[in-house]
């Protein structure tokens, strides 16, 4: 495949109407954050916009850089100084552009994060539910029949063990699942028909609602269940484009 270039900005007008991102109350600007170079030939995707994401996307040539959690999150210190300090100077100094994209995309319906789990572990999407329709309700493959089960599939698809809390024997029923940090979701999963509900990360509380409940939950790991969104993207924007595009993994154990 010949590695073509396209305008920054119609990348970004493309991107903006691919996420629908219009649609969404986020907790980030959704789009480009940091305007580099005025052409785009290689891509770099990766979960979050670390220093050390960054210092690899320059090693390998980045005209871009796609991201879930990049920068400007509100409430945060408005101050460029220390790590934001670092991380924007190189971008700045390498002529780097930064796009990210947080609550959509998560939630589209075939590059998001829910539906490229879902694809790893054998999920089918019947619903959704929760707030901005982010979480997914379905059911697994048949071959699954406990939690214990869906435990184990998640342990092989995601490399780590999750944390579940119930009854590993317990039959499946129906799943509920929304990535990274959505255990407050639990209830409204367990409300909407969920017997088992998973997602990156827990809270003290969230032990309490699973076992008062019965319904199981399974934290999976916030990186983990957010690694395939960003990818599935990045090879579509190649395939699309003809763009150049490399994910790169920074590992974090959270």
């Amino acid at each position: 495949m010949s590695e073509k270039t396209l305008l920054r900005d119609d990348l970004a007008n493309f991107l903006a109407t691919e996420l629908d991102i219009n649609r969404f109350r986020d907790y980030c600007p959704n789009g480009l954050q940091v305007q580099g170079r005025e052409r785009v030939g290689r891509v770099v995707t990766g979960v979050t916009a670390s220093l050390a994401l960054l210092e690899a996307a320059r090693e390998a040539g980045a005209d871009a850089v796609v991201v879930h959690h990049g920068f400007f999150w509100r409430g945060e210190d408005a101050r460029v100084i220390g790590p934001k300090h670092r991380r924007l100077k190189l971008l700045l100094s390498s002529d780097i552009n930064l796009f990210a994209y947080h609550l959509p995309l998560d939630a589209h319906p075939e590059l998001g994060n829910n539906a490229q789990l879902a694809k790893r572990l054998g999920l089918v999407a019947e619903s959704r539910f929760a707030e901005q329709d982010l979480g997914w309700l379905g059911r697994a493959d048949a071959s699954v029949h406990t939690v214990g089960d869906l435990a184990a599939v998640i342990e092989r698809a995601l490399g780590r063990t999750p944390l579940l809390i119930g009854d590993r024997e317990q039959p499946l029923g129906r799943v509920g699942w929304c990535t990274g940090a959505a255990q407050n979701a639990f209830g409204e999963a367990i409300a909407a028909g969920a017997s088992v509900y998973l997602s990156g990360e827990i809270s003290e509380q969230t032990v309490h609602l699973a076992h008062e409940s019965g319904a199981a939950y399974l934290a999976c790991g916030h990186h983990a269940t957010e690694r395939y969104g960003v990818q599935a993207l990045g090879e579509y924007l190649a395939e699309k484009f003809k763009l150049r595009h490399q994910f790169i993994d920074i590992p974090n154990p959270v």
